[in-house]
């Protein structure tokens, strides 16, 4: 049971090296020799817990994901109206990035992008969940009046979901100038404000 426990351990401390390494050089340019020589490790060592470096990666995403349907899951339980259970998933997610700033490098990395399927498919599957909770929400809205019911809840949660993406870019790029999670659900409001329905958007 020990030998169990510091083997978890031990792949806990590299899946976390290797998201820290991979905001500080960059996901395309981080090699296993990085992280074992971050954490003070032969780089075989890294192997007898990963047998690939493509095994890294995708236990890297699985914990991502692990990490983002807890804080949906939270989000939802403690925010029961449509529109605040909607501004809280999309607090969850921006929060979720600021706390995990490589997110967005692994995004667009070539590493998901060409080199892994495996890590495409479970960021893939990621964004179709968090896409039907919001659609849930908004669906929820339009039928009160609350948004308006031109556009399909389901291209509303694409264009939400497009928001947090983009303003993840923009506060990547601008070297985190600005605090994510309030510019986010600032650019939300606005974007709410341009689809209110009869009933309007109400920010309690």
């Amino acid at each position: 049971m020990a030998t169990r426990q510091r083997a978890a351990d031990r792949k806990a401390q590299i899946v976390g090296e290797v998201l820290r390494l991979a905001d500080e050089i960059g996901p395309d340019r981080l090699s296993t020799a990085d992280v074992a020589r971050a954490i003070g490790i032969s780089q075989p060592a890294i192997f007898r817990h990963f047998p690939t470096k493509g095994a890294l990666w995708l236990a890297v995403a699985e914990g991502i994901a692990e990490r983002l349907r807890e804080a949906w899951a939270s989000a939802e339980a403690e925010a029961v109206a449509p529109e605040a259970r909607l501004r809280a998933l999309i607090a969850a997610q921006l929060t979720a990035i600021s706390e995990t700033p490589a997110v967005p490098s692994i995004l667009f990395s070539r590493e998901l992008q060409v080199d892994n399927p495996a890590l495409r498919d479970v960021f893939r599957g990621l964004l179709g969940c968090f896409q039907s909770r919001l659609v849930a929400a908004i669906g929820e809205l339009q039928a009160a009046g609350s948004l308006r019911r031109e556009s399909s809840a389901e291209d509303v949660a694409v264009l939400l979901t497009s928001l947090v993406q983009g303003v993840a870019i923009r506060w990547t790029l601008g070297a985190r100038g600005f605090a994510l999670v309030d510019e986010g659900l600032r650019l939300l409001d606005v974007q709410l404000a341009l689809m209110h329905g009869e009933q309007g958007i109400s920010h309690d």
